[in-house]
């Protein structure tokens, strides 16, 4: 009698502001998004790797991350940010915030995953997370562990320090080198 044994169905969620901001304030570096889908994938069967971004209307610089995403198998989700405020001396605060698109993304491919990856250290997952457990599935997290809320690391099944991956930062910029701004903002 032969068995039919499948591999795990993973779906990668990835708020690439949260980890991209987390490398950039704690080691002046930035993720590689393929790795992270690499190791969030390996030995399971990849359903989808979703990408969620905001960028400034009518700005450009982004693209070029953005074209490397998909070139990578993510399906990339962008929103624009808007302006939630302006402070007394004038200057825009701007907004953009996939928490609800993200639930939403992880809600509806549910009963097509086993394993449920989030590339976010956001606290606000908290419910979700227990919420795909309760339907029993396995969620594991990949963030930095400094901005990765404590209840957020408590709920997962597991928590991987994004900078203890091998290869999940791309190498630091030479410093006082010939920096390249437009390739740094796309990396945003």
């Amino acid at each position: 009698m032969q068995y039919v044994v499948h591999r795990p169905r993973v779906g990668l969620f990835v708020d690439t502001q949260n980890l991209y901001h987390s490398a950039r304030d704690l080691l002046e570096r930035t993720v590689n998004f393929e790795t992270v889908l690499k190791v969030a994938t390996e030995d399971r069967e990849l359903v989808h790797a979703i990408s969620y971004t905001v960028e400034r209307e009518n700005e450009a610089t982004a693209r070029p991350f953005i074209f490397k995403l998909s070139a990578l198998g993510y399906k990339v989700r962008r929103m624009n940010l808007t302006v939630h405020h302006v402070t007394d001396g004038g200057k825009a605060i701007y907004e953009g915030n996939w928490d609800m698109g993200i639930v939403a993304d992880m809600v509806r491919l549910m009963d097509h995953l086993d394993v449920v990856v989030l590339g976010s250290g956001d606290g606000d997952f908290t419910d979700i997370v227990e919420v795909l457990q309760e339907r029993g599935k396995r969620v594991e997290v990949i963030a930095f562990r400094e901005h990765t809320a404590q209840k957020l690391i408590d709920a997962a099944d597991r928590f991987t320090h994004l900078p203890d991956i091998e290869g999940g930062l791309m190498p630091a910029r030479q410093k006082g080198g010939n920096s390249n701004k437009t390739e740094e903002k796309a990396e945003e």
